[in-house]
């Protein structure tokens, strides 16, 4: 059996599918199929991720894409021009690769492999919509695929309602729940602190890494920090905290550039989260129960991080601060609120839960399959 994997390029799209992979490989293990062959097809990753790809023995093959705007910019041009170049190297791989299936996380980077699989009909072509709001990527390829599947009930709306489902969205299923000394031991921690998570997605972000440098001597006082930078700002975060860091303090600073499957230690370790509202970012939190204080990004596409955290703070589960109010002193008294009260952090625990979707890896992978008749 061959599948290929395609998806926009950050560590929201890389993480779910490979989550999805590990399921299909497993379903139809227990089919008898024990050879499947996977292929991931769209833009470019970081090393990093190709490494994460290569762990999982998951070959790559970039095409080129363009990014689908609906705004002016000068860079629309160009981004037309590399459409149907991807679109033809598409087409080459899948000629020579010819899979059974076809498993989208969305974004632009996933058109080229999705048309070129809609051109040769290929039997199984899946699309999932982790927003609160569909993509306009994933509004396009609705027509090419065969099924679609959605995390929030509201971005149903925009897909045929014949082959559209409510699934979730798909979670390491190691994510939480790791043994505790295990992870105080990776990040050195020595104390008995309550543990603050700070993180802004997989490329990091300016506005959160600055109100955390604002307020780090207070919270140092009393909290271990775990703050994940993002490879574009580490330097700088590290740069500007290191005058703000005593002797005493900076063994419960821990600064980072960047996390993969470590995150699993980070997330079993916090007691609380602040985060970027990325759909992924929010499943996870809700999986491992983390109460979290969600900083939308305030230039996303439709802004659908603000979408995507209105609907998961209808749950409890988490505080959103705009990123126009995002002061010292709101950020401040928002963490004390979770980490100071015992009563408040463990009903914003049990209502992250209530949001969690459980096994929609294998959901999603089950009926990938069934598609096919192996199941």
């Amino acid at each position: 059996m061959r599948v290929v994997l395609t998806g926009g390029g950050t560590g929201g799209h890389i993480f779910p599918l490979i989550a999805v992979a590990k399921e299909i490989r497993e379903l139809a293990n227990q089919k008898g199929i024990q050879t499947i062959e996977f292929l991931y097809i769209g833009p470019a990753f970081d090393s990093k991720s190709e490494e994460i790809f290569r762990r999982e023995g998951i070959e790559a093959k970039y095409v080129l894409t363009g990014k689908l705007r609906r705004y002016f910019s000068s860079l629309t041009f160009f981004d037309f021009l590399k459409i149907p170049i991807g679109v033809v190297q598409a087409l080459w791989i899948l000629f020579k690769f010819m899979p059974e299936i076809v498993f989208s996380k969305g974004g632009y980077g996933s058109f080229p492999a999705m048309f070129a699989s809609w051109l040769y009909r290929i039997p199984v072509r899946m699309i999932h919509e982790s927003d609160a709001v569909s993509g306009l990527a994933n509004r396009i390829t609705s027509h090419f695929a065969t099924k679609i599947g959605v995390a929030f009930p509201s971005a149903a709306l925009k897909f045929p309602i014949k082959k559209t489902a409510l699934v979730g969205n798909p979670t390491r299923g190691d994510l939480c729940d790791q043994d505790m000394n295990i992870s105080q031991k990776f990040f050195n921690i020595g104390s008995n602190r309550k543990v603050l998570l700070v993180m802004g997605g997989s490329q990091g972000a300016e506005s959160i890494n600055n109100a955390i440098l604002a307020v780090l001597q207070s919270l140092l006082e009393k909290y271990e920090v775990i703050h994940i930078a993002g490879d574009r700002n580490y330097e700088a975060v590290k740069q500007n905290s290191e005058p703000l860091l005593t002797q005493d303090s900076k063994k419960h600073y821990h600064l980072y550039a960047f996390l993969t499957e470590e995150m699993k230690f980070a997330y079993s370790i916090a007691d609380a989260v602040v985060s970027r509202a990325g759909a992924g970012t929010i499943f996870e939190l809700a999986a491992c129960k983390k109460p979290s204080i969600l900083i939308p990004l305030k230039n996303s596409a439709q802004n659908h991080q603000a979408h995507n955290a209105y609907a998961y703070v209808k749950s409890g589960g988490a505080i959103v601060i705009e990123e126009d109010n995002l002061t010292p002193h709101i950020l401040l008294e928002r963490i004390y609120s979770i980490l100071d009260n015992e009563e408040n952090r463990n009903k914003m625990s049990t209502n992250a839960a209530s949001f969690a979707t459980k096994d929609s890896s294998k959901v999603i992978a089950r009926e990938i399959l069934k598609s096919l008749g192996v199941i």
